[in-house]
Protein backbone atom coordinates (compact mmCIF):
# COMPACT_ATOMS: atom_id res chain seq x y z
CA UNK A 1 0.00 0.00 0.00
CA UNK A 2 1.63 3.18 -0.84
CA UNK A 3 2.01 5.51 1.73
CA UNK A 4 1.93 9.80 2.04
CA UNK A 5 5.01 11.37 0.74
CA UNK A 6 5.86 14.90 2.39
CA UNK A 7 8.90 17.43 1.74
CA UNK A 8 9.87 21.06 2.45
CA UNK A 9 9.48 23.19 -0.66
CA UNK A 10 11.15 26.40 0.53
CA UNK A 11 12.42 27.92 3.86
CA UNK A 12 12.18 31.75 3.93
CA UNK A 13 13.78 34.50 5.46
CA UNK A 14 10.76 35.57 7.45
CA UNK A 15 10.98 31.85 9.17
CA UNK A 16 8.16 31.03 6.69
CA UNK A 17 8.34 26.89 5.51
CA UNK A 18 6.16 25.75 2.91
CA UNK A 19 5.15 21.83 2.99
CA UNK A 20 3.88 19.61 0.49
CA UNK A 21 2.53 16.68 1.47
CA UNK A 22 0.78 13.81 -1.62
CA UNK A 23 -1.57 11.56 0.18
CA UNK A 24 -2.36 8.00 -1.31
CA UNK A 25 -5.20 9.01 -3.36
CA UNK A 26 -3.06 11.72 -5.15
CA UNK A 27 -4.34 14.63 -3.53
CA UNK A 28 -1.41 17.03 -2.37
CA UNK A 29 -1.68 19.04 0.86
CA UNK A 30 0.42 22.55 0.64
CA UNK A 31 0.94 24.73 3.69
CA UNK A 32 2.58 27.58 4.58
CA UNK A 33 3.34 28.35 8.35
CA UNK A 34 4.16 31.98 9.03
CA UNK A 35 5.48 33.35 12.15
CA UNK A 36 3.54 35.99 13.86
CA UNK A 37 0.25 35.89 12.40
CA UNK A 38 -3.29 35.00 13.68
CA UNK A 39 -5.17 34.30 10.73
CA UNK A 40 -5.37 30.78 8.37
CA UNK A 41 -6.45 31.00 5.11
CA UNK A 42 -7.55 27.39 3.36
CA UNK A 43 -8.57 26.38 0.15
CA UNK A 44 -9.78 23.63 -2.42
CA UNK A 45 -8.72 24.03 -5.49
CA UNK A 46 -10.06 21.61 -8.51
CA UNK A 47 -8.15 21.53 -11.74
CA UNK A 48 -11.22 22.19 -13.48
CA UNK A 49 -12.79 25.03 -14.81
CA UNK A 50 -15.11 26.46 -17.99
CA UNK A 51 -13.01 25.36 -20.24
CA UNK A 52 -13.18 21.44 -19.71
CA UNK A 53 -17.21 21.49 -20.68
CA UNK A 54 -18.43 19.87 -23.92
CA UNK A 55 -20.57 22.66 -25.73
CA UNK A 56 -24.25 20.59 -23.82
CA UNK A 57 -22.02 21.37 -20.68
CA UNK A 58 -21.10 24.97 -20.98
CA UNK A 59 -21.98 26.75 -17.67
CA UNK A 60 -21.69 23.41 -15.85
CA UNK A 61 -18.54 24.28 -13.48
CA UNK A 62 -19.89 27.38 -12.10
CA UNK A 63 -23.78 26.02 -11.34
CA UNK A 64 -21.67 23.12 -9.67
CA UNK A 65 -19.99 26.04 -7.53
CA UNK A 66 -23.19 27.40 -6.50
CA UNK A 67 -24.75 24.39 -5.93
CA UNK A 68 -21.94 22.76 -3.78
CA UNK A 69 -22.97 25.50 -0.98
CA UNK A 70 -26.79 24.48 -1.15
CA UNK A 71 -25.72 22.08 1.29
CA UNK A 72 -24.39 18.03 2.01
CA UNK A 73 -24.92 14.72 3.38
CA UNK A 74 -24.38 16.33 7.39
CA UNK A 75 -24.89 20.51 6.89
CA UNK A 76 -27.74 22.22 5.19
CA UNK A 77 -27.08 25.58 3.79
CA UNK A 78 -27.69 27.84 7.09
CA UNK A 79 -25.05 25.05 8.38
CA UNK A 80 -22.50 25.46 5.80
CA UNK A 81 -21.97 29.51 6.24
CA UNK A 82 -23.56 30.29 9.47
CA UNK A 83 -20.86 28.77 11.37
CA UNK A 84 -17.77 30.52 9.74
CA UNK A 85 -19.50 33.70 9.61
CA UNK A 86 -20.27 33.32 13.81
CA UNK A 87 -16.92 33.52 14.11
CA UNK A 88 -15.47 36.48 11.62
CA UNK A 89 -14.49 34.21 9.07
CA UNK A 90 -15.14 34.19 5.81
CA UNK A 91 -16.64 31.42 3.06
CA UNK A 92 -16.36 31.34 -0.77
CA UNK A 93 -15.75 30.43 -3.92
CA UNK A 94 -14.76 31.16 -7.58
CA UNK A 95 -14.53 29.80 -11.23
CA UNK A 96 -12.39 30.54 -13.63
CA UNK A 97 -11.22 28.85 -17.20
CA UNK A 98 -8.83 26.58 -15.73
CA UNK A 99 -9.82 25.71 -12.44
CA UNK A 100 -12.17 25.94 -9.18
CA UNK A 101 -11.59 27.37 -5.60
CA UNK A 102 -13.33 27.06 -2.39
CA UNK A 103 -11.69 28.62 0.10
CA UNK A 104 -12.51 30.27 3.87
CA UNK A 105 -10.52 32.83 6.10
CA UNK A 106 -10.67 32.55 10.12
CA UNK A 107 -8.92 32.97 13.03
CA UNK A 108 -6.06 30.25 13.92
CA UNK A 109 -8.61 28.52 16.53
CA UNK A 110 -10.82 28.00 13.79
CA UNK A 111 -8.53 26.23 11.53
CA UNK A 112 -10.36 22.49 12.14
CA UNK A 113 -13.79 24.28 11.11
CA UNK A 114 -12.71 25.73 8.19
CA UNK A 115 -10.81 22.35 6.69
CA UNK A 116 -13.85 20.15 7.82
CA UNK A 117 -16.51 22.83 6.15
CA UNK A 118 -14.54 22.77 3.07
CA UNK A 119 -13.82 19.84 2.34
CA UNK A 120 -17.39 19.02 3.61
CA UNK A 121 -18.68 21.09 0.64
CA UNK A 122 -15.99 19.86 -1.94
CA UNK A 123 -16.80 16.32 -1.47
CA UNK A 124 -20.02 15.69 -0.45
CA UNK A 125 -22.28 18.16 -2.17
CA UNK A 126 -26.13 16.63 -2.28
CA UNK A 127 -27.22 18.10 -5.66
CA UNK A 128 -30.68 18.07 -4.92
CA UNK A 129 -32.89 18.67 -7.63
CA UNK A 130 -35.09 21.48 -6.19
CA UNK A 131 -31.84 22.88 -5.48
CA UNK A 132 -30.71 22.68 -9.02
CA UNK A 133 -33.85 24.00 -10.30
CA UNK A 134 -33.97 26.96 -7.67
CA UNK A 135 -30.29 28.06 -7.44
CA UNK A 136 -30.64 27.98 -11.90
CA UNK A 137 -32.97 31.26 -11.67
CA UNK A 138 -30.29 32.36 -9.34
CA UNK A 139 -27.27 32.00 -12.03
CA UNK A 140 -29.62 33.56 -14.46
CA UNK A 141 -29.76 36.70 -12.31
CA UNK A 142 -26.26 36.87 -11.77
CA UNK A 143 -26.14 36.72 -16.26
CA UNK A 144 -28.27 39.57 -16.15
CA UNK A 145 -25.95 41.62 -13.96
CA UNK A 146 -23.20 40.50 -15.43
CA UNK A 147 -24.70 41.65 -18.82
CA UNK A 148 -26.01 45.11 -17.48
CA UNK A 149 -22.27 45.59 -17.08
CA UNK A 150 -20.42 46.28 -20.52
CA UNK A 151 -17.05 46.91 -19.07
CA UNK A 152 -16.85 43.32 -17.73
CA UNK A 153 -19.02 42.14 -20.65
CA UNK A 154 -16.86 43.11 -23.16
CA UNK A 155 -14.49 40.85 -21.85
CA UNK A 156 -16.37 37.41 -22.96
CA UNK A 157 -17.16 39.32 -26.40
CA UNK A 158 -13.41 39.49 -26.51
CA UNK A 159 -13.14 35.41 -25.65
CA UNK A 160 -15.74 34.65 -28.21
CA UNK A 161 -14.60 36.98 -31.08
CA UNK A 162 -10.98 35.65 -30.38
CA UNK A 163 -11.46 31.69 -29.90
CA UNK A 164 -14.46 31.15 -31.37
CA UNK A 165 -16.94 28.37 -29.76
CA UNK A 166 -13.85 26.52 -28.52
CA UNK A 167 -13.87 25.98 -24.95
CA UNK A 168 -12.11 29.23 -24.08
CA UNK A 169 -14.35 31.08 -26.22
CA UNK A 170 -17.49 30.70 -24.35
CA UNK A 171 -18.74 32.80 -21.03
CA UNK A 172 -17.96 31.02 -17.74
CA UNK A 173 -21.39 31.70 -16.29
CA UNK A 174 -22.97 29.73 -19.60
CA UNK A 175 -25.75 31.36 -21.28
CA UNK A 176 -29.47 31.47 -20.94
CA UNK A 177 -29.65 28.55 -23.31
CA UNK A 178 -27.42 26.87 -21.56
CA UNK A 179 -28.39 26.81 -18.66
CA UNK A 180 -31.84 25.90 -19.21
CA UNK A 181 -30.54 22.58 -20.69
CA UNK A 182 -28.18 21.91 -18.40
CA UNK A 183 -29.95 18.60 -16.29
CA UNK A 184 -29.82 17.31 -12.74
CA UNK A 185 -28.01 14.59 -14.06
CA UNK A 186 -25.45 16.04 -16.97
CA UNK A 187 -24.09 18.34 -13.90
CA UNK A 188 -23.88 15.05 -11.17
CA UNK A 189 -21.70 13.34 -13.92
CA UNK A 190 -19.84 16.49 -14.11
CA UNK A 191 -19.20 16.18 -10.88
CA UNK A 192 -18.48 12.16 -10.08
CA UNK A 193 -15.65 13.02 -12.95
CA UNK A 194 -14.10 16.06 -12.12
CA UNK A 195 -14.17 16.06 -8.70
CA UNK A 196 -11.53 13.10 -7.78
CA UNK A 197 -8.41 13.85 -5.50
CA UNK A 198 -5.38 13.55 -8.11
CA UNK A 199 -7.19 16.69 -9.55
CA UNK A 200 -7.28 18.62 -6.20
CA UNK A 201 -5.26 20.57 -4.18
CA UNK A 202 -5.57 21.94 -0.78
CA UNK A 203 -4.01 24.24 0.44
CA UNK A 204 -3.43 26.23 3.30
CA UNK A 205 -1.59 29.59 4.71
CA UNK A 206 -0.82 31.38 8.15
CA UNK A 207 -1.16 30.15 11.80
CA UNK A 208 -1.06 26.30 10.64
CA UNK A 209 1.12 23.10 11.39
CA UNK A 210 1.37 21.11 8.45
CA UNK A 211 1.20 17.74 9.75
CA UNK A 212 -1.93 18.72 11.60
CA UNK A 213 -3.67 19.94 8.48
CA UNK A 214 -2.73 17.10 6.64
CA UNK A 215 -4.18 14.51 9.48
CA UNK A 216 -7.29 17.02 9.60
CA UNK A 217 -7.79 17.35 5.83
CA UNK A 218 -6.97 13.02 5.80
CA UNK A 219 -9.65 12.88 8.21
CA UNK A 220 -12.00 15.22 6.48
CA UNK A 221 -11.54 13.18 2.65
CA UNK A 222 -12.74 10.06 5.00
CA UNK A 223 -13.15 7.36 2.22
CA UNK A 224 -12.08 9.03 -0.08
CA UNK A 225 -8.39 8.52 1.53
CA UNK A 226 -8.49 5.67 -0.72
CA UNK A 227 -5.29 4.74 -3.10
CA UNK A 228 -5.65 6.89 -6.52
CA UNK A 229 -7.48 5.83 -9.70
CA UNK A 230 -6.42 6.34 -12.93
CA UNK A 231 -6.52 9.81 -14.10
CA UNK A 232 -9.20 11.59 -15.83
CA UNK A 233 -7.99 12.38 -19.63
CA UNK A 234 -8.47 15.48 -20.60
CA UNK A 235 -8.87 16.86 -24.00
CA UNK A 236 -10.52 19.86 -24.34
CA UNK A 237 -7.38 21.97 -23.50
CA UNK A 238 -5.54 20.28 -26.12
CA UNK A 239 -8.35 20.53 -29.23
CA UNK A 240 -9.98 24.08 -29.95
CA UNK A 241 -10.04 26.67 -33.32
CA UNK A 242 -6.99 28.52 -33.77
CA UNK A 243 -7.78 32.11 -32.49
CA UNK A 244 -9.30 34.51 -34.47
CA UNK A 245 -6.34 36.90 -35.19
CA UNK A 246 -7.83 39.94 -36.79
CA UNK A 247 -11.60 39.50 -36.27
CA UNK A 248 -13.74 42.24 -34.95
CA UNK A 249 -16.30 41.79 -32.49
CA UNK A 250 -19.13 44.39 -32.04
CA UNK A 251 -22.10 44.45 -29.46
CA UNK A 252 -24.63 47.61 -30.56
CA UNK A 253 -25.74 48.53 -27.18
CA UNK A 254 -27.37 52.66 -26.80
CA UNK A 255 -24.84 53.60 -24.23
CA UNK A 256 -23.42 56.90 -22.99
CA UNK A 257 -19.40 54.58 -22.98
CA UNK A 258 -17.95 52.92 -25.41
CA UNK A 259 -16.12 49.93 -24.19
CA UNK A 260 -12.94 48.17 -26.17
CA UNK A 261 -10.54 45.41 -25.70
CA UNK A 262 -8.03 45.15 -28.10
CA UNK A 263 -5.48 42.04 -28.07
CA UNK A 264 -2.63 40.84 -29.41
CA UNK A 265 -0.39 38.20 -29.19
CA UNK A 266 0.57 36.06 -25.51
CA UNK A 267 2.23 33.25 -24.18
CA UNK A 268 1.26 30.49 -22.12
CA UNK A 269 1.05 30.58 -18.29
CA UNK A 270 4.20 28.59 -17.72
CA UNK A 271 6.50 30.14 -20.32
CA UNK A 272 10.24 31.42 -18.90
CA UNK A 273 9.30 34.91 -20.81
CA UNK A 274 6.15 35.87 -18.51
CA UNK A 275 8.36 38.11 -16.41
CA UNK A 276 9.33 40.41 -19.39
CA UNK A 277 5.91 40.31 -20.31
CA UNK A 278 5.02 41.51 -16.97
CA UNK A 279 6.96 44.38 -17.10
CA UNK A 280 6.55 45.29 -20.69
CA UNK A 281 3.09 45.14 -19.54
CA UNK A 282 3.59 46.98 -16.43
CA UNK A 283 5.22 49.80 -18.77
CA UNK A 284 2.99 49.68 -21.25
CA UNK A 285 -0.19 49.59 -19.76
CA UNK A 286 -0.09 48.72 -15.86
CA UNK A 287 -0.56 51.98 -13.68
CA UNK A 288 -0.78 55.74 -14.05
CA UNK A 289 2.67 56.37 -15.55
CA UNK A 290 2.36 53.75 -18.14
CA UNK A 291 2.87 54.92 -21.53
CA UNK A 292 -0.80 54.19 -22.55
CA UNK A 293 -2.51 55.95 -19.92
CA UNK A 294 -0.15 58.88 -19.95
CA UNK A 295 -0.83 59.22 -23.86
CA UNK A 296 -4.49 58.54 -24.12
CA UNK A 297 -5.89 60.50 -20.13
CA UNK A 298 -2.95 62.68 -18.97
CA UNK A 299 -2.40 64.29 -22.41
CA UNK A 300 -5.68 63.87 -24.30
CA UNK A 301 -8.38 63.60 -22.02
CA UNK A 302 -9.58 60.98 -23.86
CA UNK A 303 -11.02 58.20 -21.50
CA UNK A 304 -11.07 57.67 -17.49
CA UNK A 305 -9.99 54.31 -17.37
CA UNK A 306 -7.18 52.38 -19.98
CA UNK A 307 -5.10 49.99 -18.97
CA UNK A 308 -3.05 46.88 -20.38
CA UNK A 309 -3.34 42.93 -18.81
CA UNK A 310 -2.12 39.93 -19.48
CA UNK A 311 -4.07 36.75 -19.73
CA UNK A 312 -2.43 33.49 -19.64
CA UNK A 313 -3.57 29.94 -20.02
CA UNK A 314 -1.99 26.56 -20.39
CA UNK A 315 -1.19 26.12 -23.72
CA UNK A 316 -1.90 29.47 -24.89
CA UNK A 317 -2.66 33.92 -24.36
CA UNK A 318 -3.15 37.38 -25.14
CA UNK A 319 -2.46 41.11 -24.26
CA UNK A 320 -5.11 43.24 -23.75
CA UNK A 321 -5.88 46.60 -24.00
CA UNK A 322 -9.18 47.71 -22.27
CA UNK A 323 -10.42 51.55 -22.76
CA UNK A 324 -13.50 53.37 -21.65
CA UNK A 325 -14.14 55.89 -23.45
CA UNK A 326 -17.22 58.27 -25.02
CA UNK A 327 -18.27 56.45 -28.69
CA UNK A 328 -17.25 59.72 -30.68
CA UNK A 329 -13.78 59.21 -28.97
CA UNK A 330 -13.54 55.85 -30.17
CA UNK A 331 -11.63 56.55 -33.38
CA UNK A 332 -8.67 58.62 -31.46
CA UNK A 333 -8.42 56.32 -29.32
CA UNK A 334 -7.76 53.27 -31.48
CA UNK A 335 -5.07 55.56 -33.38
CA UNK A 336 -2.97 56.49 -30.05
CA UNK A 337 -3.34 53.16 -28.82
CA UNK A 338 -2.09 52.07 -32.49
CA UNK A 339 0.40 54.31 -32.40
CA UNK A 340 1.92 53.66 -29.07
CA UNK A 341 2.09 49.62 -29.78
CA UNK A 342 3.41 50.29 -32.59
CA UNK A 343 6.29 52.38 -31.54
CA UNK A 344 6.70 50.13 -28.42
CA UNK A 345 6.93 47.18 -30.92
CA UNK A 346 9.53 48.80 -32.87
CA UNK A 347 11.80 50.43 -30.46
CA UNK A 348 11.21 48.40 -27.04
CA UNK A 349 11.06 50.12 -23.87
CA UNK A 350 13.31 53.56 -23.08
CA UNK A 351 15.31 52.99 -19.60
CA UNK A 352 13.27 54.60 -17.60
CA UNK A 353 10.24 52.60 -18.48
CA UNK A 354 12.36 49.34 -18.08
CA UNK A 355 13.27 50.51 -14.49
CA UNK A 356 9.71 51.43 -13.96
CA UNK A 357 7.84 48.28 -15.61
CA UNK A 358 10.63 46.12 -13.13
CA UNK A 359 9.90 48.33 -9.62
CA UNK A 360 6.25 47.88 -10.52
CA UNK A 361 5.94 44.37 -10.95
CA UNK A 362 8.55 43.61 -8.31
CA UNK A 363 6.67 45.82 -5.94
CA UNK A 364 2.98 43.64 -6.80
CA UNK A 365 4.82 40.60 -6.41
CA UNK A 366 6.18 41.64 -2.75
CA UNK A 367 3.51 43.24 -1.67
CA UNK A 368 0.96 40.65 -2.71
CA UNK A 369 2.24 38.20 -0.41
CA UNK A 370 1.35 40.34 2.91
CA UNK A 371 -1.79 38.62 3.90
CA UNK A 372 -2.48 34.77 4.34
CA UNK A 373 -4.87 34.65 1.72
CA UNK A 374 -2.47 35.40 -0.76
CA UNK A 375 0.22 33.21 -0.01
CA UNK A 376 -2.32 30.47 0.49
CA UNK A 377 -3.11 31.19 -3.60
CA UNK A 378 0.14 31.36 -4.77
CA UNK A 379 1.57 28.09 -2.76
CA UNK A 380 -1.81 26.74 -4.60
CA UNK A 381 -1.12 27.96 -8.25
CA UNK A 382 2.36 26.64 -7.98
CA UNK A 383 1.07 22.93 -7.29
CA UNK A 384 -1.71 23.08 -9.63
CA UNK A 385 -1.15 25.32 -12.19
CA UNK A 386 2.67 26.10 -12.89
CA UNK A 387 4.57 22.81 -11.23
CA UNK A 388 7.25 25.15 -9.37
CA UNK A 389 7.55 27.02 -6.48
CA UNK A 390 10.24 29.56 -6.76
CA UNK A 391 10.75 31.66 -3.75
CA UNK A 392 9.89 35.61 -3.26
CA UNK A 393 13.48 36.56 -3.64
CA UNK A 394 14.01 34.07 -6.75
CA UNK A 395 11.06 35.64 -8.15
CA UNK A 396 12.42 39.43 -7.53
CA UNK A 397 15.78 38.02 -9.11
CA UNK A 398 14.01 36.78 -12.59
CA UNK A 399 12.12 40.19 -12.54
CA UNK A 400 15.70 42.23 -12.23
CA UNK A 401 17.13 39.86 -14.47
CA UNK A 402 15.01 40.96 -17.37
CA UNK A 403 17.18 43.54 -20.11
CA UNK A 404 15.75 45.82 -22.40
CA UNK A 405 16.87 43.11 -25.03
CA UNK A 406 14.32 40.87 -23.85
CA UNK A 407 11.78 43.23 -23.91
CA UNK A 408 12.14 44.39 -27.34
CA UNK A 409 12.62 40.69 -28.94
CA UNK A 410 9.30 39.95 -27.12
CA UNK A 411 7.48 43.34 -28.03
CA UNK A 412 8.47 42.51 -31.38
CA UNK A 413 7.23 39.19 -31.65
CA UNK A 414 3.53 39.80 -29.40
CA UNK A 415 2.87 43.35 -30.23
CA UNK A 416 3.29 43.15 -34.20
CA UNK A 417 0.66 40.58 -34.79
CA UNK A 418 -3.13 41.53 -36.27
CA UNK A 419 -5.24 43.02 -33.10
CA UNK A 420 -8.34 41.42 -32.15
CA UNK A 421 -11.15 43.86 -31.25
CA UNK A 422 -14.24 43.66 -28.80
CA UNK A 423 -16.37 46.19 -28.67
CA UNK A 424 -19.36 47.28 -26.96
CA UNK A 425 -21.70 50.35 -27.85
CA UNK A 426 -23.74 52.79 -30.10
CA UNK A 427 -22.06 51.59 -32.78
CA UNK A 428 -22.34 49.17 -35.50
CA UNK A 429 -18.56 49.10 -36.55
CA UNK A 430 -15.86 50.00 -35.50
CA UNK A 431 -12.86 52.82 -37.79
CA UNK A 432 -10.67 51.13 -39.69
Amino acid sequence: MSRARTRTLLEGADGAVVRRTTLPNGLRVVTESVPGVRSVSFGAWIGVGSRDETPRQTGAAHFLEHLLFKGTATRSAWEITAPIEAVGGELNAFTTKEYTCYYARVLDDDTQLAIDTVCDVVLRGRLDARDIEGERQVILEEIAMNDDDPGDTVHDLYMRTHYGDGPLGRPILGTQESLAALTAQGIRSFYRRHYVPSRMVVAAAGAVDHDEVVEQVRDAFGASSAPAEPEVRDTSRRAHPAPGRGARGISHRPSEQAHLVMGLGGIRRTDDRRYALGVLNAALGGGMSSRLFQSIREDRGLAYSVYSFVSSFADTGYTGVYVGCLPDKVGDVMSITHDVIADVAEHGLRDEELLRGRGSLRGSVVLGQEDAGSRMSRIAKGELLYGELPSIDDIVARIDAVTSEDVAVLARELLRERPTYAAIGPFDSLPV
